[in-house]
């Protein structure tokens, strides 16, 4: 009987080891406002990330831009007087050196110059000997001194015509010796020929001139400014004497230094950015005018609070991060976000540095409380 009830109590003690362990099912968590407590058990924890928000001490800006001429080394020569283009003396990429005639004009309006310059020192002489004349008689007693102050002032009319006339003739390269009507059109500056407009035999004329482009350009290429478009939200940072590393497509890997020298007053309209303008040394000559580029802009540093892209979701119009304040308990907080690079967001307010944010599992928790209050608004009578 004994033995019966042995091998009884061994057969249901194996029974029982043969059958599943029950476990008891985790709790749901819990929802207050916009505080979720999960039950330390919980499962659901393994599926969330968390990362200290961090403090951005420095930042650097990825601008786009384009290489121009520097306009404090560039001449755009017009030709002052209508008239036929003669002959042409340099052509683009040639080194051009100050006073160097580029082309020769036939002009009308040229000789009409050159002529005036003649004959104001031919009125000049007439008028000088004049006065020296009328002078003589004067101190003879031949003449009145009414008539020696009319010839001294026609003296210096005379003068003064000479003057004129020879200084325009100057300033545009020609002389009163001759008139041949030639007018050389010549450059201000040494530098590089890097354009040029007319043709042999081209008519110019002034109501072409107006607007139109450059008969020639002459830069100095070892110096070029760049134009870069800047946002508003990097405008703060932005002043004149900072530093810039340059790189264009046409040589990767390779950077050019260069510096801000102006921030433009007013934003465009139309692209809401803010025009800057720096200014790059290129001693080797590989940039090119009107090549575009990405320039990058170390910001002075700043203390700015900084977490994951990630960690940042949109709802209704607000941004919203997730806080860990507990185990297992995490706070939902508004955030205003500043500017992303790097894979990191720039917290405006809402967030102070060290707090624990979750940056894996945020739209989880998002459809955690939605859900409960959903629920709860169900129930609601």
């Amino acid at each position: 009987m004994r033995l019966h009830h042995k091998v009884l109590f061994l057969c249901l003690t194996l029974s029982a080891c043969g059958d599943p362990v029950v476990k008891a099912k985790p709790q749901p968590p819990v929802v207050s406002d916009n505080r979720i407590v999960f039950t330390q058990d919980s499962p659901q924890l393994a599926a969330f990330a968390i990362e200290k928000a961090g403090v951005r001490e420095k930042v650097t800006v990825r601008l786009n831009g384009r290489i121009v001429w520097d306009e404090e080394r560039t001449v755009r020569i017009y030709a002052p007087f209508a008239g036929r283009v003669e002959r042409i003396f340099a052509q683009p990429g040639d080194k051009i050196g100050q006073g160097q005639v580029l082309a020769t004009l036939s002009s009308p309006d040229f000789g009409q110059a050159q002529a005036e310059a003649r004959k104001a020192v031919s009125d000049f002489a007439l008028a000088r000997q004049n006065l020296a004349r009328v002078k003589d008689l004067h101190e003879h007693g031949v003449l009145a001194r009414k008539e020696l102050n009319a010839t001294e002032a026609d003296h210096s009319r005379a003068e003064s015509e000479l003057a004129r006339t020879g200084e325009r003739l100057r300033m545009y390269g020609g002389r009163a010796e001759s008139i041949d009507q030639r007018f050389p059109l010549k450059s201000p500056i040494a530098g590089l020929l890097v354009e040029r407009n007319i043709n042999p035999g081209q008519e110019l004329r002034p109501d072409q001139m107006s607007g139109s482009s450059a008969q020639f350009v002459v830069t100095d290429p070892l110096h070029l400014w760049v134009q870069l478009d800047v946002p508003e939200r990097d405008l703060a940072g932005i002043r004149s004497g900072q530093a810039m590393a340059i790189s264009a497509p046409a040589y990767p890997g390779e950077a050019f230094t260069g510096t801000v020298t102006n921030v433009s007053d007013f934003i465009d309209p139309a692209t809401r950015m803010i025009r800057v303008r720096g200014k790059v040394d290129d001693a080797a000559r590989k940039l090119k005018g009107e090549m575009f580029i990405n320039a990058e802009i170390t910001l002075p540093a700043r203390a700015d609070v900084q977490v994951p892209a990630k960690a940042v979701f949109f709802r209704g119009g607000a941004s919203y991060v997730f806080v860990q304040d507990g185990v297992g308990s995490f706070t939902r907080r508004a955030v205003t976000v500043g500017a992303e690079q790097g894979g990191q967001v720039v917290i405006a307010s809402g967030l102070k540095a060290g707090e624990q944010v979750v940056v894996q599992g945020a739209l989880l928790l998002q459809q955690v409380l939605q859900d409960v209050r959903s629920g709860n608004a169900a129930k609601a009578p």
